[in-house]
C-alpha cells in the first residue's frame, strides 16, 4: 500500500474530511488532495505530523511493504459516529456511479414535473373564466386538477422507483466506508472530468430560478397599459416553467456531484455529515407537505413555489444545528 492510500485510509478511520485534515496540518485542502491522489508527497515535517495525528509510525507511512499498522498504534478519534465500516470494490463503485447518473436525470425530471403540474390548471381555469375556451369554469378547473394529480402521481412514481433501485447503495450514506486500491483515483478522475459541467449547470440553474420572477414583474409593470387578461396567465405559466427548468438543472447536477462525494466521503458525505443527515428525509417530507397543503388550500400556485428556495436556505441552518448536536455527543 502506497503512502497516498495510507493517508486516505487513516483520514477516513478518524472521520475527517480533507478540509479537516488540512486544517490540523496547517496546509490547504488542495495539498491533501494531491497527497491522496499521489500527485505530490508531503515533506518530512508533515509526515511526522501525520504519524502523530494517525497514531502510527513513520515507518508504516513511508514503507510501501508495510500494509497494516500494528493494532495498538492506531488511535482513531472518538467522534460519536458508529465504527461499522464497509469496503467498496471497484465494481461496486462503478455500478453506483452508473446508477447515480441515471437517477440524477430521473429524480430531477420528477421534481420538474411537480413544479410544472399546476401550469395546465392555471391556464385552463383562467381561459375558461375569460370564456376563451368552450369549457365552463368548474369543468376547466376539474380537468386541470385531474391533470395536476396525474403529473404529481407520475413524479411520485419516479421517486419511489429510483428509491427502490438505489436501496442497495444506502450504506454509502449511513456507514463509514473503505475503498479498494484504485477506487479513489477512478472516482476523482470522473469527478474532475465532470467539474466544468457541474459548475455550468449549477450557474444556469440558479440564474433561471432568480430571473423566473421577471414575468411577474412584467405583469405589474404593464398593469395599466396592457388590456389583455391573458397576459398575467402566460406570465405565471412562464414563471413556473423557468423555475422548473432551473430546479431541474440544480437537482440533476447536485445528485451527480453527490455521487462522487459519497464514494470519497467528502462534501455533504463526510462521516460527520452522515450522522447529521440522519433525518434529512423527514425535513424534506415536511417541506413537501407544507407546499402541497398551502397550494391546495389557497390555489395560489403562482406564489407557493417560494416554499422551495426558503426550504433550501433553512436546510443549511438545519444541517449546522444537527452537526453541532452530533459533535456535542
Amino acid at each position: 500500500m502506497i503512502l497516498a492510500d495510507k493517508i486516505v485510509e487513516n483520514r477516513k478511520k478518524n472521520g475527517w474530511s480533507q478540509e479537516e485534515l488540512a486544517e490540523k496540518l496547517g496546509v490547504s485542502r488542495q495539498s491533501v488532495s494531491k497527497w491522496e491522489s499521489a500527485q505530490a508527497v508531503p515533506d518530512l515535517k508533515k509526515i511526522l505530523q501525520l504519524s502523530e495525528l494517525f497514531g502510527v509510525t513513520t515507518d508504516y507511512l513511508v514503507k510501501d511493504e508495510l500494509e497494516e499498522a500494528p493494532a495498538q498504534e492506531v488511535a482513531p478519534v472518538d467522534n460519536g459516529i458508529e465504527e461499522t465500516t464497509r469496503t467498496v470494490t471497484m465494481e461496486e463503485a462503478a455500478s453506483f456511479l452508473k446508477y447515480n447518473e441515471t437517477a440524477s436525470r430521473m429524480i430531477s425530471t420528477g421534481v420538474m414535473i411537480c413544479i410544472l403540474s399546476p401550469v395546465i390548471l392555471i391556464l385552463l381555469g383562467g381561459l375558461a373564466e375569460q370564456e376563451r375556451i368552450p369549457l365552463g369554469t368548474a369543468m376547466a378547473e376539474a380537468a386541470g386538477t385531474a391533470l395536476l394529480l396525474i403529473m404529481i402521481a407520475a413524479a411520485v412514481g419516479i421517486f419511489i422507483r429510483e428509491g427502490m433501485r438505489g436501496k442497495k447503495y444506502e450504506y454509502l450514506e449511513s456507514l463509514m466506508i473503505d475503498t479498494e486500491y484504485g477506487v479513489d483515483g477512478m472516482v476523482k478522475e470522473r469527478r474532475d472530468a465532470y467539474a466544468e459541467t457541474h459548475s455550468r449547470r449549477l450557474i444556469i440553474g440558479v440564474m433561471l430560478c432568480i430571473i423566473s420572477a421577471v414575468p411577474i414583474l412584467g405583469v405589474y409593470a404593464t398593469h395599466y397599459t396592457n388590456n389583455s387578461d391573458l397576459f398575467p396567465l402566460l406570465c405565471t405559466a412562464l414563471l413556473l416553467i423557468m423555475c422548473a427548468a432551473g430546479v431541474k438543472l440544480i437537482v440533476l447536477t447536485c445528485i451527480r456531484q453527490g455521487g462522487f462525494d459519497r464514494l470519497l466521503e467528502e462534501g455533504d458525505y463526510t462521516r460527520l455529515e452522515k450522522k447529521a443527515g440522519k433525518y434529512d428525509g423527514v425535513y424534506w417530507a415536511i417541506a413537501t407537505a407544507v407546499y402541497l397543503i398551502w397550494s391546495f388550500t389557497t390555489m395560489n400556485w403562482q406564489f407557493t413555489w417560494i416554499v422551495w428556495p426558503i426550504a433550501g436556505v433553512l436546510f443549511a441552518a438545519y444541517r449546522e444545528i444537527m452537526k453541532a448536536i452530533v459533535r456535542a455527543r
